[in-house]
């Protein structure tokens, strides 16, 4: 989420805050799940409009019969939008009972002549159960989105905050639903450390259970940040919900980003759309210890490269599933459950011995609790590679990490946002990609050190006397406790004295319990 505080635009946070606030009050009764799709709808309309708008303007200054040619628009990577459709026609019908159809119409013919958005946008807006009143307040709401903007960037800046405002309003959402939203939006703070330690600057970036597209939205983000273009990652996914597949797309489209999601309902264990591709960066965050994945129609599977995953949990499935379409170079990050790092069921543990001691495992990270909208269960980060001898980054040429593993405990990071989430800070998310950056021995990244309680490199021997399991709190040990100056037998005098006091008023306090038992008649 961008947070600067350009004051046309309301680039400071308090301005998406507000407007999901106000959209929030307009829906009533109506269930988060429902009102999620009548909302991102309207803003991906207003964002595919104002793009062609903007575009249609320029082309009509330099050659009027050019500014009615679908392919000039399509050429630019912009929606081709029909005069019925615009933003400025809806604008203007909002408070007409038939507004719901006008909208339907509206997605209809921009799907009709855009096949990229065939089968994605929502086109129930006509139906008699959605408050036409409130839909009419809703376009007037999103119209005000990015006005006055102005200058030569002005068209660009617009589609900027709309492309913010589609993604803070799918993380409001995602909270509003709990669980359920946890199975489409994977919190900022988590996809953050991943984008910034796998630093994905070029080439395919791949998510096999992608949700609403978050992991490519950072990594484009993460592209431009750092001087590359829009381009300089291709984007491939899949996903197996329908509702959620729509919105990667509505999301990837509002931020103008190019990709090639598949949807299939069988997922990607049972029909792999990519199976032929190997990708440089992997980003991904599969549902959690599913059980019922259909393991038992895959026994023979030759992804299964470090041991058949058990039938009940598909944790490891996932693992190879991701390690199996790394390009020759190819780093990932996976989240997964914290189980994951030290179970011994169903012959997990030696799909995991197998992992390390064929040096897929680079790096890993225990998360703190409470960073998940769907769950509550503690989760960790595993970093793969596909060659740890020199890892080539781009031009760059990392260091051998064979036989070496890093570990990083962030259990005690991040900070808590409400009564039941926590967040990573920028400040949380950089220390850990920057021990991560020196550890590999990238250039610039400065010298990697062992942290007590914090992280650890450790050898190939260390982790099989731990019998392989990848817990980093096993590894880095406790953190280096401040000397206060107390001399010890101070602290000794001191810390009895208090013991002998607690027990004194444990036996006050004993006697006084006692006492009213007795006069309850309850005494011994």
């Amino acid at each position: 989420m961008a947070n600067g505080k350009d004051k046309n635009n309301g680039g400071n946070l308090g301005f998406e805050a507000e407007l999901f606030k106000a959209a929030d009050k307009l829906r009533g009764n109506m269930e988060p799940s429902d009102y999620k799709h009548v909302a991102l709808g309207l803003i991906f309309l207003k964002y595919i409009s104002d793009a062609f708008e903007a575009r249609h303007a320029e082309l009509l200054s330099e050659d009027e019969q050019a500014a009615e040619d679908k392919d000039e628009y399509l050429a630019d990577n912009i929606f081709w939008v029909p005069k019925d459709a615009r933003w400025s026609h809806l604008k203007a019908n909002a408070k007409r009972p038939e507004i719901g159809t006008l909208i339907d119409d509206a997605m209809r013919a921009i799907e009709k002549d855009n096949e990229s958005l065939k089968g994605v946008l929502p086109k129930d807006y006509a139906r008699p159960a959605l408050n036409k009143v409130m839909l009419g307040e809703l376009i007037d709401l999103i119209s005000g989105i990015a006005m006055n903007e102005g200058g030569p960037n002005g068209s660009s800046r617009s589609r900027d905050v709309l492309g913010r405002v589609y993604e803070y309003f799918l993380s409001q959402f995602a909270g509003a639903e709990g669980k359920r939203g946890g199975e489409f939006y994977t919190p900022r703070s988590v996809v953050q450390v991943l984008v910034q330690m796998l630093e994905p600057y070029q080439g395919r970036v791949y998510d096999p259970c992608c949700g609403s597209g978050g992991m490519f939205v950072q990594s484009e983000k993460f592209v431009l940040e750092h001087g590359g273009r829009i381009g300089d990652i291709a984007i491939y996914g899949q996903e197996s919900n329908y509702t959620t597949w729509r919105l990667a797309k509505m999301n990837l489209a509002v931020r103008g980003i190019d990709s090639d999601i598949r949807w299939n309902n069988e997922g990607s264990f049972h029909k792999d759309e990519l199976r032929d591709l190997r990708f440089d960066h992997i980003l991904a965050n599969p549902p959690f210890n599913i059980s019922d994945w259909g393991g038992d129609r895959l026994r023979e599977d030759p992804r299964w490269q470090f041991g058949v995953p058990p039938v009940g949990n598909a944790n490891y499935a996932w693992l190879q599933h991701i390690h199996w379409h790394l390009a020759p170079f190819g780093t990932a990050g996976v989240v997964l459950a914290n189980g994951s790092m030290s179970s011994n069921q169903s012959g997990e543990g030696e799909i995991r011995k197998a992992m390390v001691e064929a040096d897929a495992v680079d790096c890993m990270v225990a998360l703190p609790g409470q960073l998940f909208y769907s769950t509550q269960i503690p989760a960790c980060l595993w970093f793969l590679a596909r060659d740890k001898s020199n890892g080539k980054r781009g031009k760059e040429t990392l260091r051998d990490r064979r036989g070496e593993v890093l570990f990083i405990d962030a259990r005690n990071m991040g900070t808590l946002v409400d009564r039941t989430r926590r967040e990573l800070s920028d400040a949380d998310i950089q220390k850990i990609a920057d021990t991560y950056h020196a550890w590999r021995g990238e250039k610039g990244a400065g010298k990697y050190a062992d942290i007590p309680g914090f992280c650890k490199s450790a050898s190939l021997e260390e982790i099989r006397k731990h019998g392989h399991v990848l817990t980093p709190g096993r590894y880095v040990g406790a953190a280096e406790q401040e000397d206060d100056g107390e001399p010890f037998e101070d602290k000794m005098r001191r810390f009895s004295a208090q013991w002998r006091e607690q027990q004194a008023e444990a036996a006050r306090l004993d006697a006084a319990i006692e006492a009213n038992l007795k006069e309850l008649g309850y005494g011994q």
